[in-house]
This record gives structure tokens, sequence and C-alpha cells, in this order.
């Protein structure tokens, strides 16, 4: 199957971050949002980002023209039918995800596959709300997409090679190194991150040093690009906990229960940059 059409199924900073990956990649781009607010919204995202990759002269005034001509935005779901690779990018709740994965299955072309973006669920559920589990894969690009190398491709266990190919040959003609993980919660990365993540909050907890100090090590100690609290905030608090929670009931490790002010930051709704308050607050007309 020749792929051209992508279909995104969320417009948030990831969804709108992956399509603006696959439209200078010289894909069609179909982008589905909940609402037309949301929806003016991203493409008011991928134009500001686009303008400043033509302002450092990494793509030409046409390159930026020619991918905003590939894309469409929509608020309808069944937009995405006539797509040969439709992602999704929603909240991580699996019972959401299912549902519209049983949804675009219905909807969408015999051949079509979909795929997930989620960081940490299970691929294998998602593929069995579907009746077409060969043709079910994640796709996991890391936030910020656009400047991220690295995607990772998880097959579910009923994946096809064909489907696996195909997924792969999208990461690479959008520019991206692909590994391929197994399906077990947290994949690569995020089997090795969130634990380090979650230590850092228990050092602050039991006050070993200050948010500040920590942050401050890892950078110049580590040659981290940024402490694990700013990185927490970049990521979302809420997103960081389901994650959690995920590595937790798979493996049960200690490293992987959530510390108790991660908690209790995302139920007083402090979730980060998107929210103007984490571990750190930040000015929004800075975000």
């Amino acid at each position: 199957m020749q792929l051209e059409h992508v279909g995104i199924v969320g417009s948030g900073i990831m969804g709108s971050g992956v399509a603006e990956v696959a439209l200078l990649a010289g894909f069609q781009v179909t982008l589905r949002s909940r609402t037309h607010t949301n929806a003016h919204k991203s493409l008011e995202l991928i134009e500001r980002s686009l303008q400043r990759r033509l302002e450092k002269e990494k793509i030409t005034p046409k390159e930026r023209s020619e991918a905003l001509r590939r894309l469409t935005t929509t608020t309808d779901v069944d937009a995405v039918s006539e797509c040969q690779l439709v992602i999704e990018s929603i909240s991580e709740d699996l019972k959401s995800k299912k549902s519209l994965f049983s949804h675009l299955d219905e909807v969408c072309a015999h051949e079509t596959v979909l795929a997930t973006n989620t960081s940490t669920l299970p691929i294998i559920e998602l593929a069995a709300a579907t009746n077409r589990a060969d043709r079910v894969c994640g796709i996991h690009f890391f936030n910020p997409a656009p400047l991220m190398g690295l995607v990772e491709v998880i097959p579910a266990l009923t994946t096809s090679a064909s489907t696996l190919d195909l997924a792969v040959s999208f990461v690479q003609r959008c520019r991206k190194e692909a590994v391929v993980a197994k399906d077990e919660a947290g994949f690569i990365v995020n089997s090795l991150l969130f634990p380090y993540l979650n230590s850092a909050i228990t050092l602050l907890e039991r006050g070993t040093a200050s948010m500040e100090a920590i942050d401050a090590s890892m950078r110049l100690g580590c040659g981290y690009p940024m402490g694990p609290f700013q990185l927490l905030d970049l990521i979302g608090l809420d997103t960081s906990l389901a994650i959690l929670e995920a590595l937790h009931r798979e493996f049960g490790t200690q490293s992987s229960l959530p510390a108790p002010t991660l908690k209790r930051l995302v139920a007083s709704g402090r979730l980060g940059r998107k929210t103007g308050h984490g571990f750190y607050s930040y000015d929004a007309s800075a975000l």
C-alpha cells in the first residue's frame, strides 16, 4: 500500500506536533478535533511552528505554504475514514481509546492501519477492540514531536509484518529514528525515564535538596537538557501519574509507585506547563 494520506485523531500538543511532522514529510493530513475552537487552535499552533522554522531558515516559504495546503482540519471523526493510516492521540484513558478504535474500525477502509500514540497503554487491548487486530500498532512520538528524533513502534501480538513495515516506513519518511519495542507498559523510554522522575520527587519529599538543586544537579552533573521537575512539568503531571500507575500495575516495582506529592498536585489541578502551575509556576504569556 502506498501511504499518502494520514489521519490524526486528537489535536492537542501531541496531535498537532505529529501532524506538523507528517505535513513536512509530504503527507496529506486530516487532523480531527473535538470542537471548532480546538481545530482553530491546532491550526494556529501548526502555523506558528512552521513560521518559526521559516524564520530560522529550516524550511522555505514554498515548503511552508505547501505543508499548510496539505492540511485539513475537521470536527468529524468519520473524515479520516479514507486515510491509509490513522493515528490516535487522545487522552491516556484506555476506555476512551478502546471506544475510539472500535468506531474507527467501523468507518475506516478495510486496509487502513490504526495506530495509537499512547506512551504506555497496552496495544493488544486496542487491537482487540477492532476486527482488524493485524492492522493495529503503536507509533509513539515524543513531545515536542517536531523536535524529538525518536519514535517507538510497538507491534501487538496480533500485528502483521506488513503493518509493522508500514509503520516503520512512515516514521522513517518523517525523518525520525524508529525503534521497535515489545508491547509492555512503558515500552523502552518510559520504562527507564519515569522511575527516575519518580525518584526525584522522592528526594524532594525526603528533604534531600530543593527542586532547583535537583534540577541543576541533573543538568550540570549529568548533562541532561533539563532537570526532572522541569521535565515533569513539560510532560504534564497527569500524564506522568498515568504512566507511573500503568508501570506499577504491570511490574509492581517500588520505583514505579507514584510519589504522594505527584498525586496531590494532580488532584489540585496543578498539571504543569499546560495549566501554568505544576512543580514550578509559569508566566502564561511565555507559554
